[in-house]
């Protein structure tokens, strides 16, 4: 019981820790937008966009997927204990962080006369991606250092790096471009990233790591697994690209671009609000499960806790969102996107899918079985696709937000058939009592905010969200004693 109970407050403690993180990192990228929009305006906003994101995909084509593969490779070997073997996949892992960041820079190098005609329709900005082009060393060499910290679970030491970098990062960029303007954003795109590899060096040499010496078959007998299991997933990765811009291709033909700019705004707040959730969870549930990927037992032990975890902090944030999403709408944008909120109320229901699928779908991650996660994301994408394009056709813009639900909803059958045929996986009794309390109440109040008329909706839909919050605060209360913590901290003050 103490076990399960030490596991729960794990769970909540670092989801709430990066929680905060990720709200920090929203808020400076947000100022940091507001201040390029002011001194580079449109045009140099869109001269940064296109260079990053131009680099950005060569990257995720050069890199491998290593900021995701090997995160399984390094909790693995941390979960045995043995310091050598700790060792020698770190190591293994430093060499390739260098080997593929070095690939990403020469391709881009190369290509940078090509990549400045297709970007910028010539070749003015040939030198801006030659020098650009070492970034993606500096971005590789950076991520491997986070894998390190994420991977051993050195959780605060991997917070410590990133909100470091974020804060700095933005101190040197806006004086750069006040000063310099258009002449900066190169500089500014090198320094930020040198930035982001010192934290992240600095950090990752706090761990002390046994000193071993790797041969070179030995490194490509360990990287093998890495560098298989990455591509697959930089291969997946770019086919959700894929599907994600003919989606807009065709909403843009169809509908037009206003419909693009609200389809876009309405996910970034289900994504980028509410997702964080997920971000924040995965941080440490990743390499959690992998440490322990080697018993189906315990590997459903840990989905079932995250599992729970997960429905019993997001279902009262969603029907936050369903009763106040006007308010929350205009807010963030302005009048001029409120045609976007049926859409996310929709698709705010599917959250509460989204996170029992997102459970699952860690496992076949965390036992490094490439080949299933490539088939598995190729079949998703497929259906994700056909629904989009479906629901735009016959229901518009809200019938995004229903295909986004019944996309999920068949995820999590999808997920589940898999986990459970692979690897004997079954939710427990009490995380589907759960979820389906949550699931009613959060269908209830979608109901009546569009049967009944506001002010009326604000009343009743606030019930219900009190409802959610007092049912999470005692399932929680059940698992992780938080009236005891809250004791402890009060006493200690």
């Amino acid at each position: 019981m103490l076990d399960q109970q030490s596991s729960y407050r794990q769970i909540m403690k670092a989801t709430s820790f990066f929680g905060g993180v990720q709200v920090f990192n929203i808020i400076i990228a947000i100022i940091r937008s507001k201040f390029i929009a002011i001194l580079l305006r449109p045009a140099g906003m869109g001269i940064v966009g296109l260079l990053t994101s131009t680099t950005g995909l060569i990257g995720s084509l050069t890199n491998f997927g290593l900021s995701t593969s090997a995160v399984k490779n390094v909790a693995a070997a941390n979960g045995t204990g043995n310091q050598t073997s700790i060792a020698t996949t770190i190591t293994v892992l430093r060499r390739f962080v260098w080997i593929t960041g070095t690939l990403g820079a020469l391709v881009t190098a190369m290509l940078s006369p090509w990549l400045s005609e297709l970007t910028f329709g010539n070749r003015d900005y040939t030198m801006a991606f030659i020098w650009i082009s070492i970034t993606l060393l500096f971005n590789q060499v950076s991520v491997g250092q986070m894998v390190v910290l994420q991977g051993l679970r050195k959780m605060q030491y991997l917070a410590k790096a990133s909100l470091s970098g974020s804060a700095l990062g933005l101190v040197i960029t806006v004086p750069l471009y006040y000063r310099y303007g258009f002449d900066a954003i190169v500089p500014v795109i090198i320094i930020a990233s040198l930035v982001s590899l010192f934290f992240s060096w600095y950090f990752s040499r706090k761990v002390k790591i046994e000193p071993v010496k790797v041969s070179r078959i030995r490194t490509l007998a360990e990287g093998k697994n890495m560098l298989t299991m990455g591509f697959m997933i930089n291969l997946s990765g770019l086919i959700g690209l894929g599907t994600a811009y003919i989606v807009r291709i065709y909403i843009s033909n169809t509908g037009g671009l206003a419909d693009v700019g609200l389809y876009t705004a309405g996910f970034a707040i289900i994504n980028g609000y509410v997702g964080l959730i997920f971000t924040a969870m995965g941080t440490d549930y990743y390499p959690r499960l992998s440490a322990v990927a080697h018993s189906n037992e315990l590997c459903k032990q840990t989905m079932n806790q995250q599992a729970e975890i997960a429905i019993l902090i997001l279902a009262p944030i969603i029907l936050i969102f369903l009763v106040f999403i006007n308010w929350i709408v205009i807010i963030l944008y302005s009048n001029q996107f409120i045609p976007v909120n049926d859409m996310i109320l929709w698709a705010a229901l599917g959250m509460l899918f989204r996170a029992a699928s997102w459970t699952m779908g860690f496992q076949i991650l965390a036992k490094g079985a490439g080949n299933l996660y490539f088939w598995n994301a190729l079949l998703t994408e497929a259906y994700f696709f056909s629904f989009n394009i479906l629901g735009y056709k016959y229901c518009g813009l809200t019938g995004l937000g229903i295909s986004f639900t019944i996309a999920y909803a068949c995820n999590v059958i999808h997920a589940y058939l898999v986990c459970s045929i692979k690897y004997q996986f079954t939710f427990d009794p009490v995380f589907i009592r759960l979820f389906t309390f949550q699931l009613s109440l959060a269908t209830v109040c979608f109901l009546l905010i569009k049967i009944i008329v506001s002010p009326y909706s604000y009343l009743f839909g606030s019930v219900l969200i009190i409802i959610s919050a007092l049912y999470s605060w005692r399932e929680l209360d059940k698992r992780m004693g938080l009236k005891e913590i809250i004791i402890g901290i009060r006493n200690r003050y």
